[in-house]
């Protein structure tokens, strides 16, 4: 079983559990049913692979047909896709199947408009790790289909030295240095600061990334002309759709957005059935 199949089984027993004593009451022998899934709101379409492995796994003999594909800009009453298959299992896969759709949906579609944002400032849009437990991989992927870039995927794959580490290593210098000493040469080393102050040390001791936390504008422009591209530089906290323009154009290589994942708006789509 794939990482994928993994996520899908939990969430359905999550939710039919022992059974699903309404279905089990209505439809009680088989029936072939259609299912119809209608965007009723603009949106990004993003996880139609997701929701088609829903109802396979509900039911093998399942007919999916997807109408459009990752990516595609939705419209209001578009049918995003059509499913045939035992009416049972349809029904119980539907809520299933509408979260993790209308869930990525919702990331896809508040990424595209923060990349829109920024656009022709070079800055790019990034993810965090501020995700649903459980579920950072199909969050991630709704991030890349909605046009952004995944910051690292977990505590593994990249060194984020934060305020926390720097505490705990007694200073900035001595953070970057432990980390240097301790990571392969592959892996990127990142800081994040809060002063100019921090920002001069981290670009002494050799950060390959300098994280500017909450600072102003002017601190932020002031930041980059010091770096001076020996660093990337990386712009976090508040960042909203109505600061991040202002912020890409300080210079700032990097745009990290937690609202991309941890505050979004599940788009609008509605399942409806008739017989075959």
């Amino acid at each position: 079983m794939n990482g994928l199949d993994r996520i899908i089984e939990n969430a359905l027993a999550e939710d039919i559990h022992t059974g699903d004593v309404t279905t089990l009451a209505i439809l009680p022998t088989p029936r072939r049913m259609r299912a119809r899934l209608i965007a009723k709101e603009s949106m990004v379409l993003a996880g139609i692979a997701v929701a088609e492995q829903v109802f396979a796994m509900v039911d093998p003999t399942a007919e999916f047909t997807a109408h459009f594909h990752d990516g595609y800009q939705l419209q209001k009453g578009d049918l995003i896709a059509e499913v045939v298959g035992d009416g049972s299992a349809l029904l119980q896969g539907e809520r299933v199947a509408l979260n993790f759709l209308q869930r990525m949906c919702g990331i896809a579609t508040q990424t595209a408009a923060y990349v829109r944002e920024v656009a022709g400032t070079g800055a790019r849009v990034v993810d965090t790790r501020k995700t649903t437990p459980g579920l950072r991989v199909l969050e991630k992927y709704a991030v890349r289909v909605g046009g952004g870039i995944n910051h690292r995927t977990g505590l593994y794959d990249g060194v984020l030295i934060k305020e926390n580490h720097i505490a705990a290593a007694g200073g900035v210098v001595e953070a970057i240095r432990r980390a240097r000493a301790y990571v392969p040469h592959t892996l990127k080393i990142e800081i994040e600061t809060e002063t100019l102050e921090q920002v001069g040390l981290a670009l002494e001791a050799g950060a390959d990334i300098i994280m500017l936390d909450n600072m102003t504008l002017a601190e932020m422009t002031e930041a980059v002309l010091v770096i001076g591209k020996r660093a990337l530089v990386e712009a976090s906290g508040g960042v909203n759709l109505q600061t991040i323009r202002a912020i890409a154009e300080t210079g700032v290589d990097i745009i990290s957005v937690g609202a991309l994942t941890h505050s979004v708006r599940a788009m609008d789509i509605s399942m409806l059935m008739e017989d075959r």
